[in-house]
C-alpha cells in the first residue's frame, strides 16, 4: 500500500477532535461513578461496548490477524489495557493529580525515543511545545496539592506513561499498510479480554445501567452515557488519534493530545460544576499554547503536493519520522 503524505491540516483536525472525544470521558463516566459504579467497572465497560461496536469490523478484517497479530496484540495490550489499569493501579497510591502528570509524560518519551533511540531530529518546535504542554498541565491537576512520595505508585503511573506512548508509535508504525478499524476493533476486543480479569464484571451491578442519573442539571439514562463513551470517547476517539498520528508524526499528534486535559477540565467546569482555579486557567493556556507550538514542526505537504499526492520513493524522510 501507497506511503501516507504528511499533512498538517488534516492531521491538526484528527488530532483535535481526537483530543476532544478523549476528554470528554471522564464529565460523562463521573455521573456513573457517582450513581455506583466503580471507575474500573466504567473502564471495562466503556472498552467492551467499544469492541461490541466494533465486532462486525473485526469480522471483516480477519485477515489481520494473519498478516499482523504482533501488532493488533501489542495494540489491545499496552494502548488500550495497560494504560487504564495502570493509572487506576497508581491513584490507588498516589494523589489522582500526580498520576496524571506522570501518565502524560507519554508524549515527552515518544520525543526522547524519536530522538536518542531512533536518532531522527527533532524540531525545537515540538520539543518546546511538548515542555511547555507538560508545564502547563501541572498546572491544571495541580500538582504540588497533597503530593506523597510513594515509590510503587510513582512506578505504575510511569508504566501507564509508558503504554501511552506505545499508542503513538503503534499508530505511526502501521500508518501505511493497516486499516485502523482493524488496529481498533482487535484492539478493544484483546482490552476486554485483559481488563476482564481485573474488572470481574461478573460484579459489576447492572442494574445501575437501568436508572437515570444526575448529567449537566438533567436526569439522563445512564445507557445513553454509557454509549457515548463507547461510541465516541473510545471508538471514535481513538480512530481519530491514529489518523493523526499517520498524518503528523508521534511527537507532534503527542503534543495535540494535551489539549484532552484542557477539554476535560472545562468540561467538568461547564457539566459538573467544577470550578477551574487561576493556576488552572493559567495551565491551560499554556497547554493549548504547548499543543500549538507543536502542530507547527510539521510541513504542510498539502500545498505543494495536494491532498492526493503521494510520496516517491525519491523523496525524504520527513524530519519527525515514523516509528517504523
Amino acid at each position: 500500500m501507497a506511503d501516507i503524505t504528511r499533512n498538517r491540516s488534516s492531521g491538526l483536525a484528527f488530532a483535535i477532535a481526537s483530543a476532544l472525544a478523549f476528554g470528554g470521558s471522564g464529565p460523562v463516566a463521573r455521573p456513573l461513578i457517582d450513581a455506583g459504579l466503580d471507575p474500573l467497572h466504567v473502564t471495562w465497560l466503556r472498552v467492551a461496548g467499544a469492541a461490541l461496536l466494533l465486532l462486525p469490523v473485526a469480522f471483516r478484517h480477519h485477515r489481520t490477524l494473519r498478516t499482523r497479530p504482533a501488532l493488533l496484540l501489542a495494540y489491545g495490550v499496552f494502548p488500550m489495557a495497560g494504560v487504564q489499569a495502570f493509572y487506576f493501579a497508581a491513584i490507588s497510591r498516589i494523589p489522582v493529580g500526580v498520576a496524571l502528570l506522570i501518565e502524560f509524560l507519554g508524549p515527552v518519551l515518544v520525543l526522547l525515543w524519536t530522538r536518542l533511540v531512533r536518532r531522527i531530529p527533532v524540531s525545537r518546535a515540538a520539543s518546546l511545545g511538548v515542555a511547555l504542554a507538560v508545564i502547563g498541565l501541572g498546572c491544571l491537576v495541580e500538582v504540588w496539592a497533597g503530593i506523597r512520595l510513594d515509590a510503587v505508585g510513582l512506578i505504575l503511573a510511569l508504566a501507564a506513561a509508558v503504554c501511552q506512548a506505545t499508542y503513538f508509535l503503534l499508530s505511526d508504525t502501521a500508518r501505511d499498510d493497516v486499516d485502523p478499524l482493524a488496529v481498533i476493533s482487535y484492539g478493544a476486543l484483546i482490552a476486554t479480554a485483559l481488563l476482564s480479569l481485573l474488572a470481574r464484571p461478573w460484579t459489576l451491578p447492572w442494574g445501575i445501567l437501568a436508572q437515570n442519573v444526575g448529567f449537566g442539571g438533567l436526569d439522563i439514562p445512564a445507557l445513553i452515557l454509557l454509549v457515548w463513551l463507547a461510541l465516541v470517547a473510545t471508538t471514535i476517539a481513538y480512530l481519530t488519534g491514529v489518523a493523526a498520528v499517520r498524518r503528523l508524526s508521534p511527537v507532534v499528534a503527542g503534543g495535540v493530545a494535551y489539549l484532552e486535559v484542557v477539554t476535560s477540565i472545562v468540561l467538568a467546569w461547564l457539566l459538573l460544576g467544577e470550578a477551574l482555579s487561576v493556576a488552572q486557567l493559567v495551565g491551560a493556556a499554556a497547554v493549548v499554547t504547548g499543543a500549538f507550538l507543536a502542530q507547527t514542526a510539521v510541513p504542510d505537504t498539502s500545498a505543494a503536493q495536494g491532498p492526493e499526492t503521494l510520496p516517491t520513493a525519491q523523496d525524504p524522510a520527513p524530519q519527525t519520522g515514523s516509528a517504523r
